[in-house]
């Protein structure tokens, strides 16, 4: 596993990092969530992402639990907030931003996160009051650093506007299928030292290809769960579909997986500090920290992307 450094700040986090959205503390059995991070952490993973929201608070008290036994200095650990909590609780308001990260701090046993983020953009929150109350958090020691998750080049301009603890990271959806920060989050952070922490860099799981045209989706996959598959479902159109099976041979020539390949393809950006995976077994793990150290070649990043577009 390589290691890159997490925009300004001093954090050296994995290329590849372990993601709990659907899986952690809801989708994935318990058994098989513990193997999961225990493989991440064998083939050397140190950054752990997570969210208040992520299964109702339960994602964060599995991963208080499991990563108890670990130093805390062994591994990078962030959440968010900002989606409604089944409490009602939701926004980046001052008094929010307290509560959920006291809150969060409780499920996941330890006195201070490294990064704290931004879900989205609160609207009905002056941006001057949510800064300061992130302000407020580093400063006093519960969270070390601050970040965003899908802000508009717009807004994160305008928070960096603002006095007080700067942003350090942002994180974006960003795969082969979903390139849109390129244009101008990824630029703009790129001058102001905020590192990617990207999600979704398989598309769900669309880029590992598994899922054929025509065919219905394999049991026991994401797509077919109930809990999981509602946000991949209406992605899984026949010209994709067949655009990743297009991808098969270009990534056995050069010795990787489907999974490999995608993620190889998001960390050719010098912008992206990493790629976060939600693995639902083991063995996926360890096969996505495997493209941690590819190199693209030029020629096969313009194969590919003239592959999956069929031009």
């Amino acid at each position: 596993m390589r290691y890159r450094k997490l925009g300004r700040s001093d954090l050296q986090v994995s290329e590849v990092s372990l993601g709990s959205w659907l899986t952690y503390g809801g989708g994935v059995s318990r058994e098989q969530a513990e193997a999961c991070v225990q493989r991440a952490f064998d083939v050397g993973v140190n950054f752990v992402d997570t969210a208040n929201v992520y299964s109702g608070g339960a994602a964060e008290s599995f991963l208080g639990e499991v990563l108890s036994g670990r130093p805390r200095a062994s591994y990078v650990l962030a959440t968010k907030l900002f989606f409604p909590m089944p409490s009602g609780d939701r926004g980046l308001s001052a008094a929010q931003i307290e509560k959920q990260l006291d809150a969060s701090l409780g499920r996941l046993r330890t006195d201070h996160v490294d990064l704290y983020q931004c879900h989205r953009f609160d609207p009905h929150t002056p941006l001057e009051e949510t800064m300061a109350a992130l302000t407020r958090a580093v400063r006093g020691g519960k969270a070390r650093y601050i970040g965003f998750s899908e802000w508009t080049a717009g807004q994160v301009r305008d928070a960096l506007a603002l006095a007080g603890e700067r942003f350090v990271s942002s994180q974006p959806q960003y795969s082969l299928l979903w390139r849109e920060p390129e244009a101008e989050v990824f630029p703009l952070c790129a001058r102001e030292g905020i590192g990617q922490i990207v999600w979704s860099p398989l598309a769900q799981g669309i880029l590992a290809g598994k899922y054929l045209p025509g065919q219905p989706v394999p049991e026991g996959s994401r797509a077919a769960s109930p809990g999981m598959g509602q946000f991949i479902q209406r992605r899984l159109d026949p010209a994709t579909l067949a655009g990743v099976q297009r991808l098969r041979p270009i990534a056995a020539e050069i010795g990787l997986t489907l999974s490999q390949l995608a993620i190889a393809w998001v960390l050719r950006r010098p912008e992206v500090s990493s790629a976060i995976i939600g693995a639902t077994r083991p063995e996926q793990v360890e096969e996505n920290a495997r493209a941690s150290g590819v190199v693209l070649e030029a020629s096969v990043v313009e194969r590919v992307e003239r592959a999956l577009t069929g031009h």
